[in-house]
């Protein structure tokens, strides 16, 4: 969440960096109107507790010399209940005020364009180039159901719409590529590897900032109550929540497998055939704390980790950096990796790679001691390493024969039993 003091010292420019995200400056302003009647309780409170400290001599005096101080004991009492009534008070207006500025999303960073939706993302890179065939590319479902590699009909009928199972040499592909991109990242990259719990607490969900706003897009148990994870950035980040970590450790960097699980609300309708938007879903996460001095430089490097598993694939991408109305709430800055794929003719995104600044952090209380001994919030960093099922499909369009064959990329052959090629 965004630090009360920062929005109280400067609410002009909290209203009109977050207008770029379509927050009303009224939001501003109701959390302004609780600040302050907060604050003047504070101030009431301890202006009672200092009078009643005064008095605290005054009537030892009283009754070392043999006088009655029943009167200023009554005065005492009275500022004690009125203390004891006010921090009711008190504490519903903190419970408003930790409410309100949890549904107030992160400030975006100065770098980022502004603009409404996607049309305004801006291309900063691209990498390769698409393949170009003798043939007409086929779209990744016809060439899985030629295979007969994937099985979405049989998945709908143990469990519903947008789910698959993996079947064959479509099961040893997904399978390889979580484990070619986990040696990556942990071999290569320099991460550490987790395997986390797929089922988080709420605590857990309003940390990295899905709820309580989102909740109507999660995946929950009733009895516990409990969240499917929406992305291994949950547990992971959630991994140090309520610590104090030593600055020496920084950054402290996390590499994570997990089934990942969406309602998708809305885009019913959109992408419907292939596996590209699911409700489980497979993806290695990458999650960095950093202090804040280095978190837009460990963007970077957090980007080139992400990138390094397309390259080694050798499939074309490109990067966006998302305008102001494209990025998600908790986010300061997100770069979009989008592979293309060539039987759909078109660019998806595989990876968005995010720093949130302290926005996590002062949710989840992951502090650091710096070198003068002072306790600060951390900065937070995620990004998709990949998601694979967007890069599944794009494996399967890039490296299919006119037959409707698919040559394994060499770096995945010794994850799949040296196995070249993928045939009917």
């Amino acid at each position: 969440m965004l630090d009360i003091k920062l929005i109280r010292e400067n609410p002009d420019a909290v209203k009109a960096s977050l207008a770029k995200k379509g927050v009303k400056p009224e939001s501003i302003d109701e959390v302004l109107a609780v600040d302050l009647k907060r604050r003047d309780i504070i101030g009431t409170v301890e202006s009672l507790k200092a009078e009643n400290n005064k008095k605290n001599p005054e009537i030892a005096k009283l009754k070392k010399e043999g006088k009655d101080a029943s009167a200023l004991l009554a005065e005492m009492k009275a500022a004690s209940e009125k203390v004891k009534s006010l921090d009711a008070d008190l504490a519903k207006l903190d419970e408003e005020l930790n409410i309100k500025l949890l549904y107030i999303p992160n400030m975006p960073d100065e770098s980022v364009p502004s603009g409404a939706d996607a049309e305004a993302n801006v291309k900063t890179s691209e990498w390769g180039a698409k393949k170009g065939f003798s043939f007409k590319p086929k779209t990744h479902w016809e060439i899985a159901e030629h295979l007969g590699i994937l099985d979405p009909e049989r998945a709908a009928k143990v469990t519903g719409a947008r789910f698959v199972f993996y079947k064959g040499a479509g099961a040893r592909l997904e399978r390889a590529l979580i484990n070619f991109m986990l040696d990556v990242q942990t071999g290569e990259n320099g991460y550490t590897e987790l395997f986390p719990p797929i089922l988080v607490n709420r605590e857990s969900m309003t940390g990295t900032g899905q709820l309580p706003k989102f909740e109507e897009d999660s995946f929950k148990l009733t009895e516990p109550s409990y969240f499917l994870v929406p992305t291994a950035e949950v547990p992971v980040t959630n991994f140090h929540r309520d610590e104090i970590l030593p600055e020496k450790n920084l950054p402290v960097c996390y590499a994570a497998y997990t089934p990942c699980f969406r309602k998708e609300a809305g885009s019913y309708g959109k992408d419907m055939k292939g596996i590209v938007r699911m409700h489980q879903f497979n993806k290695v996460e990458l999650v960095k704390f950093t202090t804040p001095e280095s978190s837009f430089d460990e963007l970077e490097k957090l980007l080139k980790d992400a990138e390094s598993i397309l390259q080694k694939l050798n499939l074309h991408y490109r990067v966006m950096l998302l305008c102001t109305g494209d990025m998600t709430f908790s986010s300061a800055k997100t770069y979009d990796i989008e592979v293309w794929h060539e039987g759909a003719a078109r660019y998806w995104e595989t990876s968005s790679c995010s720093c949130f600044t302290d926005y996590q952090a002062r949710r989840a209380k992951i502090r650091f001691k710096d070198k003068e001994n002072k306790t600060r919030h951390v900065h937070t960093l995620n990004g998709s390493g990949l998601a694979t099922s967007r890069l599944l499909p794009a494996i399967l369009e890039a490296y299919q024969t006119e037959n409707m064959e698919v040559i394994v990329p060499e770096v995945l052959r010794p994850y799949m039993g040296g196995i070249e090629k993928i045939t009917k």
